[in-house]
């Protein structure tokens, strides 16, 4: 969950000469970073350094990120036109820096662990380019959805077939794995969620069927709707920290694995309740296959490098008895 980042030393030198987008587009920094917690944190899977927002940008919808205060859409959708006039694009082109950063991510990484891609649901890539950045209640987004459900679906339907042909390509560049990350789908409810998003989602990951590599898919929020999720497809399911990752398994079924879930901000707390928590995860998965020991989200910038170092060796400890 988002390894690399403000959390790291390393990482933040790099930020002094270098924007974000930056980092992104040239792949030498791409690789560096998408290193960086490698060679300090005992991982399991390397996580491609990148932004779900890439998309955007040769869609025609442009942005940039704000210090202090996340992205920043300058021309946000605000109608059916807005949408109509959004540009279909070849990702093997206009993102081709995406695809060589995973080459050479896979040359630095040499088989030591495997590589995650990843990309943005249509939900939360709709949700950015409507509202013009984070929100708190989706209003922009939601009215457009209710009130303009056919203008609704054409937009999701062009991210779904962009998602698909965008993770398709990074498979193909190398990638061992994709995640789709519909982090803000948890501000709908079951039938929304069924109504105006699943059938695209579904979509991604009926796309990707046959492609040869696992599928994780993974929101915030999401306690009411786990089942719907499941029903739109993964091989993996994320469940965030609000739902005991048992619960959770419950509800998404015996034929999928589960990623999750402690909360990040335990680890701005003592490392015993840190392992405390860990360990009441462990006890509920019970040996089970199919869990990924992982956050319910991503870690937050003030949190020690040494409490993540510190649990991912614990829960391999842990794990091995």
């Amino acid at each position: 969950m988002r390894q690399a980042g403000r959390y790291m030393s390393e990482y933040m030198a790099l930020r002094k000469k270098h924007s974000l987008l930056e980092i992104c587009r040239i792949p030498d920094l791409a690789t560096t970073v998408t290193m960086q917690p490698v060679n300090r944190i005992e991982v399991d899977a390397a996580i491609l350094f990148s932004d779900l927002l890439l998309p955007l940008e040769p869609m025609g919808i442009r942005f940039d990120f704000v210090a202090g205060e996340g992205p920043a859409i300058e021309n946000p959708i605000r109608s059916a036109a807005d949408i109509d006039a959004l540009r279909r694009f070849d990702p093997r082109e206009s993102l081709a820096h995406v695809l060589t950063a995973i080459g050479q991510i896979q040359r630095e990484l040499a088989g030591r662990v495997p590589l995650i891609g990843f990309a943005g649901a249509p939900f939360t890539l709709a949700s950015y380019a409507i509202e013009g950045g984070h929100s708190n209640n989706f209003a922009k987004t939601k009215a457009l959805m209710y009130g303009e459900p056919e203008a609704w679906h054409k937009l999701c339907a062009f991210l779904a077939d962009l998602i698909s042909d965008y993770l398709s390509a990074q498979i193909d560049a190398g990638v061992d794995c994709v995640q789709v990350f519909d982090s803000w789908v948890g501000a709908l409810n079951s039938r929304d969620y069924r109504e105006f998003i699943m059938p695209h989602t579904k979509r991604i990951f009926d796309s990707l069927e046959g492609k040869g590599v696992p599928t994780i898919h993974f929101g915030v929020g999401t306690r009411s709707i786990l089942g719907d999720i499941r029903d739109a497809g993964g091989d993996v399911i994320g469940a965030d920290w609000r739902t005991p990752i048992d619960e959770a398994w419950n509800v998404i079924g015996p034929d999928r694995g589960v990623q999750g879930n402690l909360d990040p901000t335990l680890l701005l707390g003592p490392i015993e309740r840190v392992f405390a928590a860990a360990d009441d995860i462990l006890d509920r998965i019970g040996g089970r296959p199919g869990h990924i020991f992982n956050l319910g989200h991503g870690i937050l910038p003030q949190t020690p490098l040494s409490h993540v170092q510190a649990l991912a060796h614990y829960v391999h400890r842990q794990s091995a008895r």
